[in-house]
């Protein structure tokens, strides 16, 4: 998996799950299997399938967030935004072409949330085209409609 860059706060939200997954979630999962058992014929029975599915679910999760915690890059937001350049873990407030609308979006992982901001990964066309810029500046990037112009109004944490 490639490098995931993290807020610290997300990366401890992330590290608190999978313990609690790894504990508490294996046990539970443990005894709904165990109890579904108890009813009788595995074949039918929609109990045992629903919690054997939901194993299956939490198991990959479990992976997913290893393998993303250990190749995490935890980004100092706290700095990020003191050079005025887009950088992951920071908000930066958009304006397109033609549109006076400002929209805001958070750069980085879609494991980052914050209230009332959408999150554009520093990959995506989007994010490439902003990383480095500063306020003021207009960038281009290929969406899957065409070209698209953005002016950069704001940048912030």
């Amino acid at each position: 998996m490639a490098e995931t860059q993290l807020t610290r706060d997300t990366y401890e939200r992330l590290r608190a799950e999978l313990d609690d997954l790894r504990t508490r979630g294996r046990v539970d999962i443990a005894r709904a299997i165990e109890a579904a058992r108890a009813l009788g014929d595995l074949s039918e029975n929609g109990d045992y399938h629903a919690a054997k599915d939901a194993q299956g679910k939490m198991e990959l999760r479990i992976r997913q967030l290893e393998a993303m915690l250990e190749d995490a890059q935890i980004v100092d937001t706290a700095n990020a935004g003191a050079s005025g350049k887009v950088t992951t873990g920071l908000v930066v407030s958009l304006r397109y072409a033609g549109d006076d609308t400002v929209e805001r979006y958070l750069i980085g992982s879609i494991e980052e949330r914050r209230e009332g901001v959408d999150v554009i990964s520093p990959k995506s066309p989007l994010g490439q085209a902003l990383i480095g810029k500063r306020k003021g500046e207009r960038v281009s990037y290929e969406a899957p409609t065409g070209p698209l112009d953005v002016e950069i109004v704001d940048i912030g944490a």
